[in-house]
């Protein structure tokens, strides 16, 4: 007996033929379920479409897009025993690459057809859902400056060149940080707050890798004082990510908590999950094990 499930599929994600991807889709996980498709809009984005899916009864969720795809469809299920499954085709596929779920179609499906699920935190943040991780300064403005022309033929490199420029500017601000337990104010020119990232979210990699379902929220400071400092800074950011430890620098910090809030001067925008979302002030909260993906049975 087949599964029923919402295939939302975002057309303008990635850079191969969206129709050829929807076919081979439909031919892998046809068999096992039983389809349901939705194509997102300019109009109507994933979060309508799965929640729409939820208050149908549907038995899960498959998702075909990029990060800020999968996030919006990702906040239907949230706090359900409903199952996500992922099929990455966006620009950076942060997520898929944190869950360690293959990036191709054919290998992303398998995933799912092995049933195989496990729960993961997630957050809120400015009373969004947050999957990923939350930006404010350098990420935010490298986000907000790529085109869609430059994602769609340079791919993930576009997010570098674009990020390069922006740490050229080398733009800081002052920051008013307050946990459950702290309360400080600094100059810093970025602050990421990550429930999961890659070793690709270099914004991210303070501490010696990201556990997705801790509880916590992992926040990393970046703060030089000269652009030369940034770029350093950045490097050593690179290294560390792929090394898998922690940073040791007087002008890169960390911390785990399960809420704060930022504030900045001047007002920052935000980012969260690849999208911006808003300005400052901004407060985020960890909710642990509240959503449940399908993910490969070598990470059980």
């Amino acid at each position: 007996m087949t599964r029923s499930a919402c295939l939302i599929f975002n057309p303008v994600a990635g850079q191969n033929d969206a129709e050829i991807d929807l076919q081979n889709i439909d031919v892998l996980l046809s068999p096992e379920f039983d389809l349901d498709l939705k194509l997102t809009t300019p109009e109507v984005n994933a979060g309508q479409l799965a929640q729409a899916a939820v208050e149908k009864g549907v038995e899960c969720i498959i998702v075909s897009g990029g990060d800020g795809t999968v996030s919006a469809a990702a906040s239907a299920v949230i706090g359900t025993d409903i199952p996500l499954g992922i099929i990455p085709r966006g620009t950076a596929n942060a997520l898929s690459l944190a869950l360690e779920i293959p990036t191709t179609i054919e290998a992303a499906c398998f995933t799912i057809l092995e049933g195989k699920t496990h729960s993961i935190d997630t957050a809120l943040c400015h009373q969004k859902p947050m999957v990923l991780l939350s930006g404010i300064g350098w990420e935010a403005e490298t986000v907000d400056s790529t085109s869609r022309e430059a994602k769609d033929q340079l791919g993930s490199l576009a997010y570098f060149i674009y990020g390069v420029r922006k740490l050229w500017e080398f733009n800081t601000f002052e920051v008013k940080i307050e946990t459950d337990n702290d309360k400080f104010t600094t100059n810093v020119a970025a602050i990421t707050v990550a429930n999961a990232a890659p070793p690709t979210s270099l914004l991210a990699q303070g501490p010696a890798g990201i556990v997705y379902d801790d509880g916590l929220l992992d926040v990393t400071i970046v703060a030089p004082k000269t652009r030369r400092g940034a770029i350093s800074a950045s490097y050593h950011l690179l290294k560390t990510s792929f090394e898998g430890s922690p940073v040791e620098r007087d002008d890169l910090h960390y911390f785990q908590t399960k809420y704060l809030k930022i504030s900045t001067y001047p007002v920052q925008k935000v980012v969260l999950d690849g999208e911006i979302i808003g300005n400052t002030p901004v407060e985020i909260n960890c909710i642990p094990n509240s959503l449940k993906v399908f993910v490969p049975i070598k990470s059980q």
